[in-house]
């Protein structure tokens, strides 16, 4: 597997899995309904570096990171990250991770923060726990569950050094 940064050729990749994931309603903030054309702006915004994961050809992982504030808070980085349904429990979403604190140590950021991290997604929870991360603070019913309706959100940090 390789990780590179994401061209406008990797859109489709990036839509397919993309799709899935917000369809879901489980575990990004993102709208359900969310359009191919929205998807771009959200995941291609011009302050902004988007990655994809590859593996024989095919898309299996993205992630974008950003400055988590403007100004006096862009020090601090926010990534968000998708990993296509067939492929979880692999490992994409621990290296797309560990690739992400690499880029944002050489891009300048001091710290990188998590705004909605939903509490019922045990398994990223862990990942960004193992990856060093902890919580601090919770939202409470500050994510709308396709399925289980409001349930809290943790907002998750760590430095980078």
């Amino acid at each position: 597997m390789t990780i590179r940064e994401a061209d406008s050729n990797d859109v489709n990749g990036i839509w397919e899995i993309f799709e899935v994931v917000v369809t879901a309603g489980d575990t990004f903030a993102f709208d359900p309904g969310t359009s191919k054309e929205e998807m771009i702006k959200l995941w291609f915004a011009p302050a902004m570096r988007t990655y994809v994961a590859e593996e024989k050809g095919q898309i299996i992982g993205s992630y974008f990171i950003k400055p988590n504030q403007p100004g006096l808070g862009r020090h601090i980085a926010n990534c968000g990250y998708i990993v296509h349904p067939e492929v979880r429990g692999k490992g994409i979403g621990a290296l797309m991770c560990a690739h992400s604190l690499v880029k944002a140590k050489e891009m300048g950021y001091k710290g990188m923060q998590y705004n909605l991290v939903v509490s019922t997604n045990t398994k990223a929870v862990e990942l960004w726990e193992r990856s060093g991360f902890k919580i601090i603070g919770t939202i409470p019913r500050g994510f709308n569950h396709k399925k289980l309706g409001y349930v809290d959100a943790y907002i998750m940090f760590r430095e980078i050094s």
